[in-house]
């Protein structure tokens, strides 16, 4: 019977294996401090089969480097023994809930992660400490061993605090901040679909950095953009320039499979420019612009060969756009390819404009705008323009502006005063509803905040799956920050940031769902209402901590003859049945918002995770009736603890009767 591992895998591990399939010859062996063989990487030769010229040391090369980035990322790659503990009391709908709210580093939270959210996660937002020298930051220590990392991942300080503050008189300003981010979007990348996408706001300090930082981790092909954002209108403060601009840096896991983005029309737009009503025909009564056939900005020396003829006009004449070339023959459709760029072209090939013709998307209109040509090398008295609808427009959105104006920060405040949540510098629910939603999420899609603040977030994903009938689900991670005891968070009950960002949750869900029903008693004939059923307001609350394994587990070498007695249960003895069930969910890959039903068996507490996905029984003494009925529904996965076993011989029958009733599913005990 195999035993789950209780850690985070040893991406060092697969990282190693990953490069044997590729360059098995750079694979060679080491000892490591026991003395034990293991598999190693000779990077020199890596380094010269990844060469074409003959690598020496001290080759200059273009990077991005720090002091502490290779410690950065040993760190990122080393496994960890933490896990996360469920906290039924401060959640909301547990038992029915997909969305998550985990209070703890979120470095080791994303750790804790990987296995069991690897490649799913479609949006991450994130707002991290912008590095002004007045930010605090998560403190980490890059010169402890990987046997220190193993067995307390993360420093705290006399106080039991993970944040530091990061001032610009610190030899380390930038080093620290960088190692911070480094190894937190190393993981990060890991937990991203192939099709997804990350937006990270961040003001100028750090700009030029975590832009060579983001393409460094997601390679330079993936940025999508460098967003500016208007943070607020305004202002004098300052020596040159009044800072009222901050960025979203924006990148693709794998830029090729990532859908281009695409936003709702806009109404201003559509009313100044839609403005021509279709008489007759397919869509008559449909409104439309014109756009003219003949563009100036066109370039006809790229790739236009074709986009250089003639087009008959309603009165027989010949239009061409102006040039110094003109097609030899003179009836329409006969080309000439732009020797120059001052030989205009047409929008479309002659073959596609013959197509939209027939289909009515071509109008001609007389004009004096002196700027097409006649066959006779006279100015034409025609236009012709192309017809774009505004129901294809309206279907298939529009292409979002790289600069956004409209979602200020003073509109966050507003959202938060209303909710009675005293906080400052959160983003606006509107622009992350934006982000989201231009990044084309759908129904079960997961979006990711890992510095969750004030969980503007959560906020917007529930917001938006309320407009649209989505079910979206967020995951929220915030360290249990302790709030200024002089701020109005901490005078309003708010001890930690973490406590003010869930009941935000609370409260804007409850917000959203009264507004939903408010709604719903307005509606339109033919209009149809959100199914609120659907509206998923609840979270589970989780919190990491030391594993829920004793440590000799992890260190047997450890082991002394006077704490025999200590190890008659390898379970930590503070530790409940649903501890146990979070972290076998996390070590077996599973996903933490899958529902989970809790049974009285023969007297035995079982618990079925998504009716037969896994099946787990942590009592002391098991029933072998417990065991075959268990059996025949044929669960994938099964685990019992291994003190629920008094002798051998019963872990064995347990073993032989899955054998005999359920062959596929796999047994296992911790």
């Amino acid at each position: 019977m195999d035993k789950l591992k209780m850690q985070t895998p040893d991406l060092t591990d697969n990282n190693i294996e990953q490069i044997e399939s590729l360059f098995p010859n750079v694979i060679t062996e080491t000892k490591d401090e026991n003395g034990n063989i293991e598999k190693a990487v000779d990077f020199d030769l890596l380094k010269q089969i990844l060469s074409k010229e003959l690598v020496e040391e001290g080759d200059e090369r273009y990077q991005l480097d720090w002091p502490g980035k290779k410690s950065s990322l040993l760190k990122a790659n080393t496994p960890i023994t933490k896990t996360l503990r469920p906290c039924r009391e401060e959640s909301v709908n547990f038992d029915t809930t997909e969305n998550l709210y985990i209070e703890g580093d979120n470095f080791e939270v994303l750790k804790i992660l990987q296995e069991s959210y690897l490649s799913k996660v479609k949006v991450i937002y994130i707002d991290p400490p912008y590095n002004t020298g007045s930010d605090f930051i998560y403190k980490d220590d890059f010169k402890r061993s990987k046997e220190e990392y193993e067995e307390d991942l993360g420093v705290e300080n006399e106080e039991g605090e993970k944040l530091f503050k990061n001032t610009d008189s610190n030899g380390r300003f930038h080093s620290d901040w960088l190692s911070m981010m480094h190894e937190r979007l190393v993981v990060a990348r890991d937990l991203m679909r192939e099709d997804g996408v990350i937006f990270i706001s961040i003001g100028q300090n750090e700009l030029s950095n975590l832009i060579s930082l983001t393409d460094n981790i997601f390679g330079e092909d993936n940025r999508i953009a460098v967003v500016g954002r208007l943070a607020k209108s305004g202002g004098n403060k300052g020596n040159f320039f009044s800072p009222n601009i901050e960025y979203i840096i924006v990148a693709a896991k794998n830029i090729g499979k990532t859908s281009g983005f695409r936003d709702d029309m806009d109404d201003k737009l559509i009313k100044k420019v839609y403005t021509k009503i279709q008489n007759g025909g397919q869509r008559d009564g449909e409104k439309y612009r014109a756009m003219g056939l003949y563009q100036s900005s066109l370039d006809p020396m790229r790739g236009c060969i074709n986009q250089r003829y003639y087009v008959e006009a309603p009165d027989g004449t010949l239009i061409i756009p102006p040039g110094e070339n003109f097609p030899l023959e003179k009836v329409e459709g006969s080309k000439v390819s732009p020797k120059s760029k001052k030989d205009g072209v047409w929008r479309w090939t002659y073959g596609k404009y013959q197509e939209e013709f027939r289909n009515g998307n071509v109008e001609f209109n007389e004009s004096n705008n002196d700027v097409l040509y006649d066959s006779e090398g006279n100015f034409s008295k025609w236009n012709v323009n192309t017809k774009i609808w505004l129901n294809d427009r309206v279907e298939a959105g529009q292409l979002p502006n790289d600069f956004i104006s409209k979602f200020e920060n003073r509109h966050s405040a507003k959202e938060l005063k209303d909710l009675g949540i005293p906080f400052e510098f959160a983003k606006p629910v509107g622009l992350i509803s934006y982000l989201v939603k231009i990044s084309n999420t759908n129904n079960d899609d997961i979006v990711l905040d890992f510095f969750s603040g004030s969980a503007t977030t959560a906020h917007a994903v529930m917001h938006l799956n309320s407009e649209d009938g989505s079910n979206r689900k967020f995951i929220m991670v915030q360290l249990p920050e302790k709030a200024d005891e002089k701020s109005e968070a901490y005078k309003a009950g708010y001890k930690t940031i973490s406590d003010l960002g869930k009941e935000r949750i609370r409260k804007a869900g409850k917000n959203i769902l009264e507004s939903l029903n408010s709604k719903t008693k307005q509606l339109k004939l033919g209009e149809q209402a959100v199914d609120k059923s659907r509206l998923d307001i609840g979270f589970r609350v989780y919190k990491t901590d030391s594993t829920n394994i004793k440590d000799v587990f992890y260190h047997p070498n450890d082991l002394k003859q006077d704490q025999l007695n200590f190890l008659e249960s390898n379970i930590k003895e503070d530790r409940t049945a649903e501890d146990l069930l979070t972290q076998v969910i996390i070590d077996l890959g599973l996903e933490l918002s899958l529902p989970i039903e809790k049974k009285e068996i023969h007297g035995n507490n079982v618990c079925f995770v998504q009716t037969n996905a896994l099946v787990a029984c942590f009592d002391d003494s098991i029933d072998f009736k417990v065991v075959d009925e268990i059996a025949e529904i044929q669960p994938l996965k099964v685990v019992f603890k291994n003190a629920s076993f008094r002798y051998d011989k019963d872990r064995i029958n347990v073993e032989e009767r899955f054998k005999r009733l359920s062959p596929e599913t796999k047994v296992t005990v911790i």
